[in-house]
């Protein structure tokens, strides 16, 4: 298409209508945003000039729209400063915002005008925004929690920003071969990103390595080492049908080009002339680099320290210049509040501690006071793997300040510890001091070693004076060496050594140099069992010492929160149930939410206009609440006649993404049931690939008639990316694609199966996998998942959800109804008493179970060896053995509640009535609720409507 502007506009003309006309709404209509984007066209051009294709559309409409946005966003800002009032700041390592276009006309409420503009010019609004890749900045839930709070915190007009870091590659781009998942960067940067805007003006040093000294002011400095400049990229978030524009601050890294070593460049030296500039530029390369080198993890936590100092050395100098000339630092936590999402941004500790102590001038008292009264934590898993630990000894060298402010934060919390629970009890104050302490594998202090000890000389007398008693006169006896008075510990509590602190030399057998000669006096037969039960007070050196970054967050911060009822009372009384009875007011539930605007009214127009048209208003895109409206025409023949076409046509559209990406050609008339999230063992995806295997297995054990008869027709939809590193995750994707591959070319199968997995799942393919679904598998072993967000999206449209009674399962089952929720599987307070009795070897697998390991080991699906798979199910014990996610546990439950949705699927009318029921009851899972409890119940902030 040639595409050249019209004599009839010029410049300063076009400039008007590009920008100046944003400023009333009653100014845009199809005309005037076409001549805005043909501006853009013409004179903010990435492209040729020749043509008007679609990726250059995109671009131009991106534009003409971020034009709006920037004269609200400028205004938001404005009036954010000109108030002064308390701010959230939002830090979390991901951010998975999706596709911008189509959001940021939607809530500006433009779409209809965007599509006949485009219209006018040739284009397709829909095929337009298909140009736009996903933004690369998140991997799964967590990052998704973080894009739909920022879109409600927008839309009811809370003062706040997100922060996060601005990844050139992302996660990677996952593409599936005959070898399983493969890997490569993510290209979504490669054309320019439309919707950012780089803040030359506002970047921030970030220092590595270096030392700590004492200058002549007395203050510490931490001088030397490399250092690096955080560069701000500032993107818009719109709120819905409201001015509202807050910003999310993304931190790239760079050094200055005289950091470029040219000489060296010059003399054939080129990978080390350019040294620092890749230093400093691989920190933002990948999201969650791999961590098992050295090089990994020096990269994961300067990625994390970096978010944490460029944020906070940004929110002080905004505090500071809204301050004026009468700073007041005690006002600080009354203008702040910074919500760590997850352990990722625990360094903010710290680091506010560095700034307040070492650059700002206050004591530690005070700092301290401040920093507590600031800082808030979500707690996002209760995997212990997944509790953040990082080496102390890489800390030291990477951030030696922090390291010095960790140790005296451990300090002050080891002698709180020991002053709220006293020295009565020396097993319960033992179990405090391990559950709480920051530090692990580290030498206790001096002063509380004594506590465990009876003093030397006081321990002599005792035992010299029963020996005189017990001694016969005129017999001699040698007097006994001390003893300890360590009270037995119980079998029960698991003792974890500790380490030496840091300065302190080692003798080869572990004991301290300075402090050798207190246990010269033990006795050597008492020495094994007595150095055992008192070896949490000593560090082992065959152990790393480790900081614990959620003790650190909980410790640091005045609020902790879990992310469903019951994760949050795992957390209570579980992860962290010393905490929580030490400081009861410090832990909340926020159950999680997902924005209504993204992932109804914007994914699912067909849907949308049902409920608009059968509640009487589209008040629910922000009052949740009328969704329940919908329960009183739950069994109206009308509504179910358009709610399934609605849902035909969703189902329509994915037949086309499932054919373009995979091949594979599957029946819109087939039930779908899609699992589509994060590849991990707890998720049990091999769960639910074993039950399609044994489905497979009756199928063709039937005639054809009884196939028919016996089973309803479905599409077993995947999809979700497998760490790179974590080889059990990939084979659990490799065996997906080798099931798929035998049942979609069996003839005898026909359109009665289909198993698909859609490579490279995101944000883009959820919202159409989302609205065709009908059944979603949300089957985790109970106590596992902290909440799950995707179970929300999925019966918010319409799609029933088989699953266990974990994360937010619980609380969607209490409201949709127990009828419309298919529950099986082991309760989370069983679990622990199922993994004992499988240790014990107790479990009995029931002969399905059996059966179907067995047809897969038979090379029915291929010529790979499953052997490593499936003998993670078997055994009683062992690293990768033990069936530890309790799938085997799980097999007969799961099977029979699958049988009960083929029977309630048969029944259209019911199904239906369940559809539609699952989505007047999703009503409670909007993120604008979780927003508003997070605002009043922990950041105490109002909402700001602009004028």
């Amino acid at each position: 298409v040639l595409f050249s502007i019209p004599a009839s506009y010029g410049l300063h003309e076009l400039c008007l209508l590009g920008v100046a006309s944003a400023l009333k709404s009653s100014a845009y209509n199809a005309s005037t945003i076409a001549s805005s984007i043909k501006y853009h066209a013409e004179f903010s051009p990435s492209f040729s000039p020749e043509l008007f294709e679609l990726p250059k559309a995109y671009f131009a409409t991106a534009e003409s729209v971020r034009d709006a946005l920037i004269i609200n966003w400028n205004a938001t800002y404005e009036y954010y400063e000109k108030m002064n009032v308390k701010q959230a700041y939002y830090l979390s390592m991901e951010f998975l915002q999706g596709r911008a276009l189509l959001n940021a006309i939607g809530n500006l409420e433009l779409t209809g005008h965007y599509a006949d503009a485009l219209r006018q010019l040739g284009h397709n609004l829909e095929n337009v925004a298909g140009q736009e890749p996903d933004a690369a900045l998140g991997n799964g839930g967590l990052g998704r929690l973080a894009s739909c709070f920022l879109d409600s915190l927008a839309t009811l007009n809370y003062p706040a920003w997100g922060y996060g870091l601005r990844y050139r590659y992302g996660l990677f781009k996952q593409t599936i071969t005959k070898d399983g998942q493969e890997e490569v960067a993510e290209n979504w940067l490669e054309m320019g990103n439309p919707w950012e805007i780089v803040r030359n003006d506002v970047s921030y040093p970030v220092k590595f390595y270096g030392k700590v000294v004492i200058g002549s002011d007395g203050k510490k400095h931490w001088i030397g080492g490399e250092n690096i400049k955080a560069i701000a990229y500032d993107v818009p978030i719109p709120g819905y049908k409201t001015k509202s524009t807050i910003n999310l601050r993304l931190w790239s890294t760079k050094v200055p080009s005289e950091d470029f070593d040219l000489s060296a460049f010059n003399a054939g030296q080129h990978a080390k002339a350019s040294e620092a500039h890749q230093n400093a530029e691989k920190i933002c390369y990948i999201l969650y680099p791999g961590d098992e080198s050295m090089e990994g993890k020096i990269l994961r936590l300067k990625q994390q320290y970096t978010l944490c100092s460029a944020s906070l050395q940004d929110i002080i100098a905004c505090f500071e210049r809204r301050s004026g000339n009468s700073v007041n630092w005690e006002e600080f936590p009354t203008k702040v509040a910074v919500q760590m999402n997850d352990t990722h941004p625990t360094l903010c500790i710290p680091e506010l501690m560095r700034i307040l102590i070492d650059v700002k001038g206050l004591t530690w008292n005070k700092a301290w006071k401040i920093t507590q009264r600031t800082m808030a934590y979500t707690n996002h898993t209760v995997l212990p793997e997944a509790l953040e630990k990082w080496s102390l000894e890489l800390m030291q060298k990477l951030l030696p300040r922090h390291v010095e402010i960790i140790e005296m934060i451990d300090d002050e919390l080891i002698n709180l510890i020991i002053l709220e629970n006293g020295t009565e009890d020396l097993v319960l104050l033992e179990k405090k001091l391990k559950d709480m302490r920051i530090l692990d594998n580290v030498d206790y202090p001096e002063s509380v070693q004594k506590l465990f000890y009876k003093p030397e000389e006081e321990t002599l007398k005792e035992t010299s004076e029963e020996t005189l008693k017990d001694t016969p006169k005129g017999t001699s006896k040698e007097t006994p060496k001390a003893k300890r008075t360590l009270k037995e510990t119980p079998k029960d509590i698991p003792i974890k050594p500790k380490q030496a602190p840091l300065g302190k030399a080692l003798e080869p057998s572990g004991v301290l140099l300075d402090e050798k000669a207190e246990f010269e006096e033990v006795e050597p037969e008492e020495e094994d069992s007595e150095d055992e039960e008192s070896s949490f007070l000593k560090s082992d050196p065959k152990l790393p010492k480790m900081v614990r970054m959620a003790n650190l967050c909980v410790y640091g911060g005045h609020g902790v929160n879990g992310v469903a009822e019951i994760h949050s009372e795992i957390v209570k009384q579980d992860v962290f149930n010393s905490f929580y009875k030490l400081w009861p007011e410090k832990f909340q539930n926020k159950t999680n939410g997902v924005t209504p605007r993204r992932w109804i009214k914007f994914c699912n127009p067909e849907l949308s206009s049902i409920l608009t048209k059968w509640i009487g208003t589209d008040d629910w895109v922000l009052n949740t609440e009328k969704l329940e409206e919908l329960r009183k025409f739950a069994d109206n023949e009308d509504l179910h006649l358009e709610w399934r076409a609605a849902k035909k046509s969703n189902k329509m559209k994915v037949v086309s993404l499932i054919r373009q990406r995979t091949g594979y050609i599957v029946s819109p008339d087939s039930m779908f049931d899609i699992q589509v999230k994060r590849i991990h063992e707890y998720k049990r995806q091999l769960l639910n690939i074993l039950g399609i295997v044994y489905r497979y297995k009756k199928m063709k054990e039937m005639t054809a008639e009884d196939r028919i008869s016996s089973f309803v027709p479905r599409v077993c939809i995947f999809g979700g990316k497998a760490f790179a590193t974590y080889v059990q995750a990939k084979r659990i994707v490799k065996f997906i694609t080798d099931v798929a591959a035998t049942i979609n070319h069996d003839p005898d199968i026909g359109d009665l199966l289909k198993v698909v997995f859609v490579p490279d799942y995101n944000v883009s393919v959820a919202e159409m996998l989302i609205p065709a679904s009908e059944l979603s598998q949300h089957i985790s072993t109970a106590g596992m998942e902290a909440s799950g967000t995707s179970n929300m999206k999925f019966s918010m449209n319409g799609c029933i959800l088989i699953g266990t009674l974990d994360g937010a399962n619980v609380e969607i089952r209490e409201e949709v109804g127990e009828d419309n929720f298919f529950l099986f599987g082991a309760r989370a307070h069983e679990i622990a008493d199922l993994r004992k009795e499988r240790a014990e070897g107790k479990f009995v697998p029931d002969p399905r179970f059996e059966e179907v390991k067995k047809f897969i080991r038979s090379g029915v699906f291929g010529p790979c060896d499953y052997d490593e798979l499936m003998g993670s199910l078997e055994g009683n014990k062992g690293f990768g053995r033990a069936d530890y996610f309790l799938v085997g546990k799980d097999f007969p439950s799961y099977l029979e509640c699958q049988q009960k949705v083929d029977k309630a699927y048969q029944d259209q009318k019911r199904w239906t009535k369940m559809s539609i029921l699952n989505t007047a009851g999703s009503y409670k899972f909007s993120s604008d609720r979780t927003i508003h409890e997070y605002a009043k119940d922990i950041w105490d902030i109002k909402p700001l409507d602009l004028p």
